[in-house]
């Protein structure tokens, strides 16, 4: 079932976001890290990794391979709790940028086809 209404900004935080996560932890885990430090690493609980790396959360939203090699490379860059964010901020500015937040919105919400609503603003400072 669709939502009859959900702001970009929900889409980020309930969608994407964890999405990110998810793939962060992948990577981290392909890295040959542990869960405990994983889950200190991107500042969430252990279960939540655990959930993130059998598919049980976050596993809706599949991104592109642009996507996915931009976060395998963020993880390698992520030390400190400034370096998440500052990494989670460029992937969220490279899916915004390549309106790939769309088609998830679009899967969860009723949205007329073309819809540009998230970007209205954007497009009036140009």
């Amino acid at each position: 079932m669709k939502l009859q209404i959900i702001q970009p900004q929900e889409v980020e935080v309930f969608y994407i976001l964890p999405a990110i996560r998810s793939g962060m932890a992948a990577a981290m885990k392909k890295q040959g890290m542990s869960q405990k430090d994983i889950a200190r690493l991107l500042c969430v609980q252990e279960s939540t990794i655990s959930q993130y790396l059998s598919s049980k959360r976050a596993a809706d939203v599949k991104f592109n391979d642009s996507v996915n090699r931009e976060i395998s490379a963020a993880v390698k860059r992520i030390k400190t709790k400034v370096d998440l964010v500052r990494e989670t901020q460029s992937i969220l500015e490279m899916i915004r940028s390549e309106k790939l937040i769309c088609k998830v919105h679009e899967s969860v919400a009723d949205l007329p086809e073309g819809c540009d609503a998230c970007f209205f603003g954007l497009a009036q400072k140009r």
